[in-house]
């Protein structure tokens, strides 16, 4: 059963892990696909012990898991609904934004696409 206690420490180690720009950009990555440590370094112009540490952070809060494949570990978002839902809230983020358009063409939701239709 899901508890309150239960639900603030699922919030509290949702916003830990992207409380940080690099964890963020580390998501990010990782939304797209898995990926390896030495890799998400170089495409994202980081240490590999930088990059190392925030995974384990990412690790520590859930988000993530590793994937030892050889002399390699592979990391991905930890479970598919976790990737829906993270790609969710940065799109209701970025819809919510006064600047920014509305990303659904089919939205539904009351009030949010009455100031395109205005226009």
């Amino acid at each position: 059963m899901l508890t309150l206690a239960t639900r603030v420490d699922a919030m509290n180690r949702l916003g830990r892990a992207m409380a940080d720009a690099t964890r963020s950009r580390i998501l990010l990555s990782l939304l797209d696909g898995p990926a390896y440590p030495g890799r998400l370094a170089e495409d994202l112009g980081l240490s590999r012990t930088n990059v190392s540490n925030h995974l384990g952070c990412l690790r520590g809060c859930g988000i993530v898991v590793a994937e030892p494949e050889g002399r390699q570990t592979r990391y991905e978002i930890a479970d598919p609904h976790l990737t829906a839902a993270l790609t969710a809230l940065l799109d209701v983020t970025l819809a919510v934004d006064a600047n920014e358009p509305c990303l659904d063409p089919a939205c539904a939701v009351e009030g949010c696409c009455d100031a395109e239709a205005a226009r």
